[in-house]
């Protein structure tokens, strides 16, 4: 096989085959040489914005969690590195550029151009994916003074991080007050848990520990300060420091951080099967349905559902082991994808958007503003149709460095990938039934473990030899 070629995946429904392939063929028109504008698979990942090309670090951060499954069609830290050499001496980095001129772009609701402090979560992703230590070396005195500067610029006498809501891109959610987001507090301890973790992997244990104590210092002030257990929800907070009532997708990022006890979490997740919070039939909508101001159209954060934000949510079950409902989201989510890529009514437009009605199939609209949503933004839909179509419909969990592949699910189907790249190892996986019971049939060019757990039946870990292979569930 040619190594240049996609990975391939096998799932009963041809549709979610389709909008994956299509995905990989949609993203040529997107990378591009940031001077010319014309096609380059090594070039890098825009969108035209009347007519600019502007780079936005959320994007890029998120967009890396897809480019890694590209089998190197596409280089998963092109943007990411654009970021890294346009750091300023002070360690900042700010949210967006524009292409042409280099200069960062400032907007009046977010004055320093602060972003969701969230690289080194991708860096560890891309670690997993490639196993090249030698880029963490290289990149780790970045993300250290950008973390400096983050700490000298925005961090307050109460522990807390005061930033514009803004920066995790929720432009008009119903937010006005905050001066302790949620989310951008709960992102730092994300990025604090990650920079440990890079200095595990270099065995730096001075930089393991400084990270780690910033991680527990903010998950103590978050749960103390910011949970209700009224609402059982995480709130952003008033310059008093008092909770505002708003519920918005943002009280969902901690726990991606994994900031809750066993006892909020459960309370927290609750909200997300609950349909007066968000349990929308279109998972998750950014505003809760019973906040003033919700709406079934979407009309940008007052409601929409960005693939992003459910991704982060995705995430967050994972870290809690709730596998199934975190399979079950991710295949209603796309389900509502294709639906409106193949719209029943002529009179609608059939695409990948960048945000979807709450309720109902459907693009989200906004008042006044016939550019939303984007069509075929392939930055956040990217996520949807690949990541979580291979990490959460299919369960496959992938580590190069670890030589691990674990595969969760919570019942058997016909499903599984093919020619997955890992750096220099090509590998299949794929569940049949034959005649004699569920099989697994796999393939590879070199020896790595395999952990199948079928949810409350059956966990395994195997090594799995090179060349091909078979196992008959029957027999584990």
């Amino acid at each position: 096989m040619n190594r240049r070629d996609f990975p391939k995946i096998h799932f009963y429904d041809q549709e979610f085959v389709d909008i994956y392939d299509k995905t990989w063929t949609w993203l040529q028109d997107y990378c591009m040489d940031p001077i010319t504008g014309e096609p380059m698979p090594e070039g890098l990942f825009l969108y035209p914005v009347n007519g600019q090309f502007i780079i936005d670090q959320f994007e890029t951060i998120f967009s890396s969690f897809f480019l890694v499954y590209s089998n190197r069609n596409y280089a998963a830290n092109q943007n990411l590195d654009y970021f890294y050499s346009h750091q300023e001496e002070n360690g900042a980095i700010r949210w967006k550029y524009d292409i042409h001129t280099g200069e960062p772009v400032f907007d009046q609701t977010n004055p320093e151009g602060v972003g969701l402090p969230l690289f080194a979560w991708a860096e560890f992703n891309l670690f997993h994916k490639s196993a090249n230590k030698r880029r963490i070396k290289e990149v780790l005195p970045n993300l250290k003074r950008y973390m400096d500067w983050i700490d000298s610029t925005f961090k307050a006498e109460n522990g807390l991080y005061m930033a514009p809501f803004q920066a995790s891109t929720m432009f008009n959610a119903p937010r006005d007050g905050t001066c302790y987001p949620v989310d951008f507090n709960s992102a730092l301890a994300v990025n604090a848990l990650f920079m440990a973790a890079l200095g595990d992997i270099l065995n730096d244990k001075d930089l393991m520990f400084q990270y780690k104590r910033q991680y527990f210092s903010l998950k103590t002030r978050i749960n103390s300060l910011m949970w209700s257990p009224a609402t059982g929800f995480y709130h952003d907070l008033d310059t008093e420091g008092s909770q505002l009532p708003v519920k918005t997708i943002a009280g969902f990022w901690p726990l991606l951080a994994e900031i809750p006890n066993e006892e909020r979490a459960e309370a927290l997740i609750a909200h997300l099967t609950n349909p007066a919070t968000f349990g929308a039939e279109h998972p998750f909508p950014t505003l809760s349905a019973d906040s003033f101001g919700f709406s079934e159209d979407g009309e940008g954060f007052l409601g929409s559902v960005y693939p992003p934000f459910t991704f982060v949510v995705i995430k967050g079950l994972e870290r809690y082991e709730r596998f199934d409902l975190a399979r079950e989201c991710a295949i209603r989510h796309l389900y509502l994808l294709l639906d409106s890529l193949f719209p029943q009514s002529k009179e609608e437009q059939g695409d990948l958007w960048e945000a979807y009605k709450p309720c109902k199939a459907g693009r989200a609209v906004m008042a006044g503003n016939p550019d939303f949503p984007r069509r075929k933004y392939l930055f956040y839909t990217g996520l949807s149709t690949v990541s979580l179509m291979i990490e959460n419909v299919i369960g496959l969990s992938i580590s190069l460095p670890r030589k691990t592949v674990d595969w969760t699910i919570p019942n058997l189907e016909i499903m599984g990938i093919e020619n997955l790249s890992l750096k220099r190892n090509m590998i299949t996986i794929l569940s049949n039934k034959s005649v004699r019971g569920w099989e697994i049939q796999m393939e590879s060019e070199k020896l790595y473990y395999f952990t199948i757990n079928i949810l409350g039946q059956k966990k395994k870990t195997l090594p799995i030899p090179s060349g091909k292979c078979s196992m008959l569930i029957d027999k584990l």
